[in-house]
C-alpha cells in the first residue's frame, strides 16, 4: 500500500510541476483563477509532497524491495554531492555569481540531490522517488531552455554574496546531515 501512495504522491507533486511548463495552459489557469492559482498550486503540491512522505514511510516499514546493493563507497560520493546540492539550492535565493553561472540553481540542486541519492540507494521506493525527481529536473531544464528563459542574470559586482551562499549552503548541509536526515529519515549521514 505504501508504494501505491508513494506513486500517487509523485504523480500529484510532479504533475503540478510539469503543468507549469505548459505556458499557455498555465496562463489560462492564472487568468481564470487569478491569485487563487498560486494557492491551488501550493495546496496540490503540498498534498503531493505529503503523500510522497507518507507513502515512503509506509513502504519503508512494510514493503521494502531491494533491487540492487550499491557499493559502500557510493555513500561517500552521495555525501559529497549533497554539499554541492545544498549550495546550489541556497544560491537560488541570493543574487550571486553562483546563481548567475548555473542559471537555474534550484533545478541543478534538485538534479544533484536526486542523482546523489540514486547512487547510494538500491531499493525500489528510493529508485522511484529519486529517479522521478531526476527525470523531472531534466525535463524541466529542457523545457526552460526551449522557451528561451535565460535564468538569473543579476550577479552583484563583488563576491561577498557568493561567500554568503557557500557559508549558508554549508550550514544547510550540516543541518540536513546532523539533524534532519537521522531524525526524520532515520538514516545517519555522518558516522555509523
Amino acid at each position: 500500500m505504501g508504494l501505491f501512495i508513494l506513486i500517487v504522491g509523485l504523480a500529484v507533486f510532479l504533475g503540478t510541476h510539469v503543468f507549469v511548463t505548459f505556458r499557455e495552459a498555465r496562463a489560462a489557469a492564472i487568468a481564470r483563477l487569478g491569485y487563487g492559482y498560486r494557492a491551488l498550486f501550493a495546496l496540490v503540491s503540498i498534498a503531493g509532497l505529503a503523500l510522497i512522505v507518507w507513502g515512503y514511510a509506509q513502504y519503508r516499514t512494510t514493503g521494502w524491495i531491494q533491487i540492487w546493493s550499491p557499493p559502500a563507497f557510493m555513500r561517500h560520493i552521495t555525501v559529497g554531492l549533497m554539499l554541492i546540492a545544498a549550495i546550489l539550492v541556497t544560491a537560488t535565493y541570493i543574487p550571486s555569481h553562483i546563481r548567475t553561472k548555473t542559471k537555474h540553481p534550484m533545478l541543478a540542486g534538485i538534479k544533484t540531490w536526486a542523482f546523489a541519492h540514486l547512487l547510494s540507494n538500491g531499493d525500489l521506493g528510493s529508485i522511484l522517488v529519486f529517479g522521478s525527481f531526476l527525470a523531472w529536473g531534466i525535463y524541466a531544464r529542457i523545457a526552460i531552455k526551449r522557451r528561451g528563459d535565460k535564468g538569473k542574470t543579476d550577479a552583484p559586482a563583488g563576491w561577498g554574496n557568493d561567500v554568503i551562499v557557500v557559508v549558508l549552503g554549508v550550514v544547510v548541509y550540516l543541518a540536513l546531515g546532523f539533524a534532519f536526515h537521522p531524525v526524520v529519515i532515520g538514516v545517519p549521514v555522518f558516522g555509523r
